[in-house]
């Protein structure tokens, strides 16, 4: 299956262009805002789109997605749009696991702190996950801010050293977007816009199977 990845567009989705794919991941920040109509105008844009799956995190800036009841956001969600938020689907032999939690920065939305309190996310991730998408980076691993510091979450960095999962998804740097390869796991910082919230990154395309990455 091929995969493509993206994230923060940041309500600027509309004049992003996709290549061809089976499987859409977003990392989240779909909004700029967060405001509701923000969350619904990503949603229209993105179930129109041709994957046979469509996944998506929330991020920092979705505070309507953590300030609302789950039973509401499942009546807007379109068909054929997986969110996952601290969940994981099935997916062809695949598991993938979602979460939109980020290490504490100011106020914004799905901060949580680090240590024990983060760590409590991650602890729900199962050992048999073969793609985790965050919307923060691991400590270390694409997360270099343009101030030259690595912000990373260490507790993330440990669960998915502990998974190994095939591919870590994320985004929220948008300075540090790349791929990079470590032990059994590859990384991808998908974010599409730069920091100044300009598009400059392209989405990551990737072919992957239960047994094969390539």
């Amino acid at each position: 299956m091929k995969f493509v990845a993206i994230s923060d567009t940041h309500g600027k989705h509309h004049l992003l262009t996709l290549p061809e794919g089976d499987i859409l991941v977003h990392a989240g920040d779909i909004s700029s805002r967060g405001t509701e109509y923000e969350i619904r105008m990503f949603l229209d844009w993105f179930a129109g789109l041709d994957f046979k799956y469509k996944i998506f995190i929330a991020g920092n800036h979705d505070f309507y997605l953590e300030r609302t009841e789950k039973h509401k956001i499942d009546a807007i969600l379109p068909d054929g749009v997986i969110y996952l938020n601290d969940s994981g689907i099935l997916i062809e032999d695949l598991y993938i696991w979602g979460s939109p939690v980020t290490p504490w920065f100011y106020d914004w939305a799905f901060n949580r702190q680090r240590g024990s309190e983060i760590k409590k996310h991650w602890d729900l991730i199962p050992n048999d996950t073969d793609i985790i998408i965050t919307h923060g980076p691991a400590y270390g691993i694409l997360d270099r801010t343009i101030r030259n510091l690595n912000v990373g979450c260490e507790e993330l960095k440990e669960k998915i050293e502990e998974v190994k999962p095939k591919i870590h998804i994320c985004g929220h740097i948008h300075e540090d977007y790349g791929c990079t390869v470590s032990s059994e796991t590859r990384y991808i910082n998908a974010s599409v816009l730069n920091f100044s919230y300009e598009f400059e990154n392209d989405p990551v395309s990737f072919i992957l199977s239960h047994s094969t990455l390539c």
